[in-house]
């Protein structure tokens, strides 16, 4: 794709995303032209579409601003691909997907900013975007969707579970990787989830959970999963992850159930001979949020490679902890409890020039740590997160 064409697709888009609720119209309209001109495609989708409308305009946001970075946009496009396989969607849904989606576009850009040449510039990059998924998806081997048995369900705060699970056969996925999960209480509402430990023989998983007030699937997950129910899992996404043998150091920041991945990671590399030098820090609004402390404080101690890093921004516990009175346990191997905003503490232990950088957690969070780094010295190429939607 040449930079005409990249500028009229950035142009066009920006244009509609740049008012105030134009994101929302922008989704709102597709989905309306979607299910109007193609019926038949209304079952692949949740009664309730107000997460599936948000999570519409940022990826095709992150997608557009990624035209230029092939390296980068198809490795992705591909993974997405692969996980629309447990949709049972086929290569005319792609097209109608397609169609709707230019449609609404030309219908909020009006003729005046719609011309025959920027028409021409997004059936080129949608034609990309489609047979690059499709591609990836029929030439996958693997299931398209596992079954998952929960053999586990632990409520470890009142807003936060662990759960895990047994699967119906192996997955192979990259520790640090995403996938989504669908509850049977809640069909068609797909979730993405991180595990907490690396893949394994026994096709094993574990999720971290925390309920987000007022959503529809995780506080289900958080307060009425039962062991014997059985969780759909699609393949595996994300790019985050520690290559072998590399001799660059690490700096992992994580808040919240965000530490799942970077655990499932420092879990992986414990199994190598050699690691570079890793600081891991993690946050919470509370102490109580630093809910994975012991499992950190053991890697720590069996590895002297890791340094870990809690941060809090209160010092104290929510009105709603529970609390017997008793002093809460010193973890050994960590540092010492730091109290602030993590990103502006992160920040003030220098540049980290020196490292490679993955950031996981709300996108707020992960946005607020990424500037004050990049403000702190470290380059913007050694930062990784995986999409914010």
């Amino acid at each position: 794709m040449d930079s005409r064409t990249v500028a009229l697709i950035r142009t066009t888009f920006k244009s509609v995303a740049a008012e105030d609720d134009g994101p929302e119209k922008l989704a709102r309209s597709f989905y309306a032209i979607l299910f109007t001109d193609y019926p038949q495609v209304r079952d692949f989708f949740p009664a309730a579409l107000d997460a599936q409308r948000d999570r519409l305009v940022k990826a095709i946001a992150y997608v557009v601003d990624r035209l230029e970075e092939p390296e980068r946009l198809l490795p992705f496009l591909a993974q997405l691909g692969r996980d629309h396989r447990k949709y049972g969607v086929v290569a005319e849904h792609y097209a109608a997907v397609c169609q709707s989606l230019k449609s609404a576009l030309a219908a909020y850009a009006g003729t005046e900013l719609w011309t025959d040449e920027v028409d021409r510039a997004w059936d080129e990059g949608i034609n990309i975007i489609a047979n690059t998924m499709i591609g990836a998806a029929e030439q996958e081997t693997t299931p398209p969707v596992w079954t998952g048995t929960v053999i586990e369900h632990r409520e470890v705060l009142r807003n936060l579970a662990v759960v895990r699970l047994r699967l119906d056969q192996p997955m192979q996925y990259a520790a640090g990787q995403y996938m989504s999960v669908q509850i049977p209480s809640r069909p068609r509402m797909w979730r993405y989830l991180s595990p907490a430990i690396p893949a394994n023989a026994n096709g094993e998983l574990e999720f971290h959970i925390r309920g987000v007030t007022g959503g529809w699937v995780s506080p289900a997950m958080v307060g009425h999963t039962r062991v014997g129910e059985q969780w759909l899992i699609g393949s595996p996404l994300g790019g985050l992850g520690v290559p072998r043998n590399t001799r660059r150091k690490l700096l992992m920041v994580g808040c919240g159930t965000g530490i799942a991945p970077l655990r499932a990671q420092l879990m992986a590399m414990t199994a190598r001979r050699s690691n570079p030098k890793v600081d891991v820090f993690v946050g919470g609004h509370y102490p109580c949020d630093l809910y994975d402390l012991e499992v950190l404080s053991q890697l720590a101690c069996a590895n002297k490679w890791l340094t870990v890093h809690p941060v809090t921004e209160s010092n104290e516990n929510p009105w709603w902890h529970f609390d017997n009175g008793e002093e809460p346990p010193e973890f050994p191997g960590l540092e010492p409890r730091k109290v602030g905003q993590i990103g502006k503490i992160v920040a003030g232990h220098g540049s980290w020039d020196d490292r490679d950088v993955q950031i996981v957690g709300a996108p707020s969070m992960v946005q607020t740590t990424k500037f004050r780094l990049m403000a702190a010295g470290t380059p913007t190429e050694n930062i990784r997160h995986d999409p914010l939607f």
